[in-house]
């Protein structure tokens, strides 16, 4: 693969505009990445998608308290009752019809005075439930904010190297009118003028990918940070992990939203798995049940009332039952399994990033010193061309040799943005209030607070609940 066409290929990947002094300064105000993460925060449709979900695991404990207290429900019938009736003693015709018209309501009551404990065990995974997608939430969030960290350094990576392009193609076309010149005179051939047509040309269609890069680079910024981008610029202080990766590692097996996660699944498995087995034993409920009929045809009518205590429990369902509690005790420990990769996984996250990050800050010094040693050797191959001791295509090569330390420059301050910020993420700590963003957050625990107690819309917390609804609706 040639040079240039190794070049080509680069521009997709990772840049940012830590060499500042090859572009021109911008007078105009730049927004900072921190600006960035913080619209991205607010105007993400995947957080509020996943707040919805957290939402509705809340209402989960409110059924399951609901669950525990009295159950009413009313029933109302109108009946028609009809027939024929002959005696023993009447004629062949002597049947006669009788028809009667009853209207019912009534109400059944019923409370659950004990079941072994498994109502309070489904309620307690219920909450254990909330408390894991609370993580899964938070996990979102780190997504959410390295993806603008991304989108944020793509932009500014692809406007550095258009400028860079662009620069390029001014220099391409000087030495293009030089060698025209030379060429008028007699110091050159043909074929240097044809070496000299065909890097603009190259550096012409280079310029073309550049600046479709930069167009996409945008669309994946309004994507992410959810509008346009302004003029951006680079980041200054990074996040930096407290000491060694082994250190970080450990962090992150307390820390990681998708390792405590796990851990309340876990939990919720083996809630799942207790209540499951009291689902054999007998469950005692206070029964009540009040009753009016009324007949529609006629002057008669019925009062009743009951009240009492039953006591029931399965005996053979099919085997139903048993099936359940092996299932929940499969789900238990397939929980546990996926306990044990989420903390691999993490762990080998937090590595990858941090060699990631050794990797990229080395090769940033690496290339800093490329770019400075390519652009003396180009200006040096520029002079003696200018003297005769060298050709068109040496000065053409050597200016090669430094668009590409250039874009390798970019790259690299760019890769050292991203790795650093992904090993803020490996750890866990990728969330707008660890990185001090200044902006309003959601509270996950807000909602649960109003609906954990199953409020009736009547009572005065459920009128407040009513209110927060409407509002959730507007947005």
């Amino acid at each position: 693969m040639t040079g240039r066409g190794w070049l080509t290929r680069r521009m997709g990947g990772l840049a940012l505009a830590g060499v500042l002094a090859l572009a021109p300064v911008t007078v105009a105000r730049a927004e900072t990445l921190a600006d960035a993460l913080r619209d991205a925060y607010l105007n993400s449709g995947l957080l509020e998608q996943n707040r919805a979900l957290l939402r509705a695991a809340d209402e989960d404990v409110a059924q399951a308290v609901a669950a525990l207290r009295p159950i009413i429900d009313w029933t109302a019938g109108i009946t028609r009752d009809f027939g024929r009736v002959r005696s023993g003693t009447a004629p062949a015709d002597g049947s006669r019809g009788e028809a009667e018209t009853t209207a019912s309501i009534g109400l059944i009551g019923s409370l659950l005075l004990y079941d072994f404990g498994r109502s309070d065990f489904l309620t307690e995974a219920a909450r254990e439930t909330v408390l894991a997608t609370r993580e899964t939430l938070r996990s979102v969030e780190q997504q959410v904010l390295l993806i603008a960290v991304q989108a944020y350094m793509n932009v500014i990576r692809n406007r550095e190297f258009v400028d860079l392009r662009r620069n390029n193609l001014r220099l391409l076309e000087e030495e293009l009118r030089a060698a025209n010149d030379r060429f008028a005179v007699g110091e050159v051939t043909r074929t240097d003028v044809a070496q000299a047509e065909a890097a603009v040309a190259l550096a012409q269609s280079g310029l073309a990918v550049a600046e479709g890069d930069l167009t996409r680079a945008i669309e994946e910024f309004r994507q992410a940070i959810g509008r346009d981008p302004g003029a951006l610029r680079a980041p200054g202080d990074m996040p930096s992990p407290v000491g060694d990766v082994d250190t970080a590692k450990t962090a992150a097996l307390r820390r990681h939203p998708d390792v405590l996660e796990a851990q309340r699944n876990v939990t919720v498995a083996e809630l799942n798995m207790s209540a499951a087995a009291a689902a054999k034993r007998p469950s005692l409920n206070l029964v009540g049940r009040l009753g009016a009929d009324e007949e529609l045809t006629g002057s008669g009518y019925s009062r009743s009332g009951s009240v009492g205590v039953e006591l029931s429990g399965p005996i053979y369902q099919g085997g139903r039952i048993s099936s359940l509690e092996r299932q929940a005790r499969a789900q238990r420990d397939a929980q546990l399994a996926r306990l044990h990769l989420a903390g691999l996984r993490v762990r080998q996250d937090v590595g990858n990033a941090f060699a990631n990050l050794r990797a990229a800050q080395a090769a940033r010094t690496a290339n800093i010193e490329a770019v400075r040693a390519a652009r003396v050797a180009f200006e040096g191959t520029r002079e003696e061309a200018m003297l005769g001791a060298r050709t068109t295509l040496d000065v053409l090569d050597a200016e090669q040799s430094l668009l590409e330390s250039q874009a390798n420059l970019i790259s690299a301050n760019a890769d050292v943005v991203i790795a650093a910020y992904s090993v803020v993420a490996a750890i866990g700590e990728l969330t707008v209030s660890d990185l001090n963003l200044g902006v309003p957050t959601y509270d996950p625990a807000a909602y649960y607070d109003l609906v954990k107690t199953a409020p009736v819309p009547i009572s005065p917390q459920g009128q407040q609940l009513d209110r927060v609804l409407r509002a959730l609706g507007k947005q």
